[in-house]
């Protein structure tokens, strides 16, 4: 007998099911008729006081909390899925917002100028030789900010800023300068990461007293380090910095942790070789421009936004990219100076600033946004 109960239960539920298809389906057809109202009119497709409204109104009409939550919850996501349509519809009749990038074939690359931070031996600077050559005129700052601030002020063509690694994560405080600097993400590329153990030519390892590096250098090394109890670990700004410092000050009981480019340009001799915690150690470096522009063939997209802080905002914000096909690759959140517990988002995407389905999406994250940024197609 409760098997037959179920069977109905189930059968009631397939009809209300397709009545409720039928309806959604309605309502779809309602929602581009005034798609193509507001293609008349010029009116912006996302109206937060109308849907508050709204969400508001539906949730009266149901009758216990729960129901009222669902129901909110429901019509929150109809009106989300309606927004896709009607930015849809407006994109296919030509109406999108101008996007302020330029595409180019390829990026200018003999010649330049690019900034780094560090000084030369540093896996900056090695990123710089990887994706510029030889040929470009590079030059070293001391801090990370200081590559942002001499593209922006049009004294180099190109910075490049390390953004992750692949054991040590991202390097939060670079996102920070993403969003304070109107500089443009152009390009990417990864440099493996060997660690050594560098010293002075008449050093051994039972001279070392203190080892130095760059925060992330010990953080990567910490097995190696950590076993040897009686060395003393000093942060300076880079791994380079740290070679140069060991050779400069000629004390046999200080190493340094970095490259072997940087032991051979210092004259340092190898303590100990690949001294990494994690093999196949990897950097993402990111390639910054003044100028708005992507290549032909980009096909990452670097954005970042500020929601309101309310309940499902993040949800909705990222609903348009999952129903406008676009696969997100990445996310990261940093609060936003002077609110305190609100956040800005960086995320990357898959896609082109050609595509259709990348521009509807960002339509829509731009309208729902309190601010929406590109950083940059690469």
């Amino acid at each position: 007998m409760k098997q037959l109960d179920l069977m109905e239960c189930r059968d009631r539920l397939d009809t209300i099911d397709r009545e409720i298809v039928r309806l959604f389906e309605e309502r779809m057809q309602v929602c581009g008729d005034v798609a193509e109202y507001k293609i008349s009119v010029g009116k912006a497709v996302y109206d937060a006081e109308r849907e508050k409204q709204k969400l508001a109104a539906v949730k009266a009409l149901a009758h216990s909390e729960f129901n009222k939550e669902a129901v909110e919850e429901l019509f929150s996501q109809l009106m989300t899925i309606s927004r896709r349509y009607q930015h849809g519809i407006l994109a296919s009749h030509g109406v999108t917002e101008p996007i302020a990038f330029r595409e180019v074939e390829k990026l200018q690359k003999d010649g330049v100028r690019v900034v780094f931070q560090g000084v030369e031996g540093a896996y900056s600077h090695a990123a710089v030789r990887a994706f510029f050559g030889g040929t470009a005129d590079a030059y070293h700052v001391p801090e990370f900010e200081d590559t942002m601030k001499e593209v922006e002020a049009g004294r180099a063509d190109y910075a490049v800023l390390p953004i992750e690694n692949s054991t040590a994560g991202f390097i939060i405080g670079n996102y920070d300068l993403l969003a304070k600097y109107k500089n443009y993400i152009v390009g990417e590329v990864y440099i493996p990461v060997e660690h050594m153990l560098l010293g002075l030519s008449e050093a051994e390892l039972a001279d070392i007293r203190t080892v130095y590096s760059h925060p992330q250098g010990l953080l990567q090394c910490a097995d190696y380090l950590n076993a040897h109890k009686d060395w003393k670990q000093v942060s300076v700004l880079n791994t380079a910095v740290a070679a140069r410092k060991v050779m400069a000050e000629k004390d046999k009981s200080q190493a340094a942790v970095a490259s072997r480019t940087a032991g051979e340009l210092y004259g340092l001799k190898e303590l100990a070789s690949s001294i990494n915690d994690a093999k196949g150690n990897t950097t993402r470096f990111l390639i910054l421009a003044r100028e708005a522009v992507y290549e032909k063939a980009a096909g990452k997209l670097s954005i970042v936004f500020e929601i309101p802080h309310v309940s499902g905002s993040l949800y909705n914000i990222l609903g348009n990219i999952m129903f406008n096909g676009v696969n997100m690759t990445m996310i990261e959140s940093r609060p936003v100076p002077q609110k305190p517990f609100e956040y800005r988002f960086f995320v990357d995407i898959e896609g082109n600033l050609s595509d259709a389905s990348v521009k509807n999406a960002l339509t829509g994250i731009r309208a729902e946004a309190q601010m929406m940024r590109i950083l940059g197609n690469y």
